[in-house]
């Protein structure tokens, strides 16, 4: 295969599956890593890609910020494992506070009717699942909701974080990796999740392997600051290693 099909054939593989990584398109067209690299610089250069760490993805998804609806219909299985992982960080009688994402609103849907345990979100489906638990104490932190995420945001939300002190922040994110910290397409939504972060003493990370290398708009954070990330194996070894040297323990499961 000459350069140019290789070429237009991954730009038709990042259209359809939303992003590329260099390991499985060498794996794919039985090149080296280095060879792909530097198709995807040519692809950069001409506009038809835009590379980020360990990858690429098509030119108008950089910014693009999924429906909630969308977002819940893509890696559902590794998403449901990583909700059952992080049922093993509940507190025991403690608080918790669940950032607004997909995989926190699975976890939400995971939890044990009769736990006992105090509960803020600022996310309108997970406090809705989690009403019915008779056994949970539930605060819903309100403020102007994004449809896009039903999650509420600006003043009234970051005042309502900067007074409390949770014993665990379950925390969600758009995307992640050692260089580029933790990303989301929206300043206020990352606004949010900076004052998240700081509210808790144990910061855990939800985020399917997908959303490593992915860099966003808005940087709200760094990996140094999570105590725990509970991801998938599509995550590299090595990559979870690099995170590791960050002081952040890595689950992939």
């Amino acid at each position: 295969m000459y350069a140019a099909e290789r070429q237009q054939e991954i730009v038709r593989i990042a259209r359809e599956s939303g992003r590329v990584d260099v390991v499985s398109l060498a794996a794919e067209f039985r090149v080296t890593a280095e060879t792909v690299r530097r198709d995807l610089k040519t692809l950069d250069r001409a506009g038809m890609l835009r590379r980020v760490h360990g990858g690429a993805i098509p030119v108008g998804h950089f910014e693009l910020e999924p429906d909630l609806s969308e977002r819940e219909s893509t890696a559902g299985e590794e998403k449901a494992r990583i909700a059952q992982a992080a049922l093993e960080e509940l507190p025991a009688d403690g608080s918790v506070v669940l950032d607004a994402g997909t995989t926190t609103g699975q976890l939400a849907a995971a939890f044990p009717l009769a736990a006992e345990l105090t509960v803020l979100t600022h996310a309108l489906p997970l406090a809705a699942r989690l009403a019915d638990h008779p056994a949970i104490d539930l605060h819903l932190v309100g403020g102007r909701v994004r449809h896009r995420t039903r999650a509420a945001v600006d003043d009234w939300a970051l005042r309502t974080y900067r007074e409390i002190n949770a014993d665990v922040l379950f925390l969600a994110t758009n995307g992640f990796s050692p260089e580029g910290g933790l990303t989301t397409p929206d300043l206020a939504e990352a606004a949010v999740k900076r004052e998240l972060i700081a509210a808790a003493r144990r910061v855990v990370l939800l985020a399917d392997s997908s959303k490593h290398g992915q860099e966003h708009f808005a940087r709200f954070g760094r990996l140094s600051q999570i105590d725990l990330l509970i991801t998938d194996t599509g995550l590299d070894p090595a990559t979870a290693r690099d995170i590791e040297a960050q002081g952040t323990e890595v689950a992939r499961v």
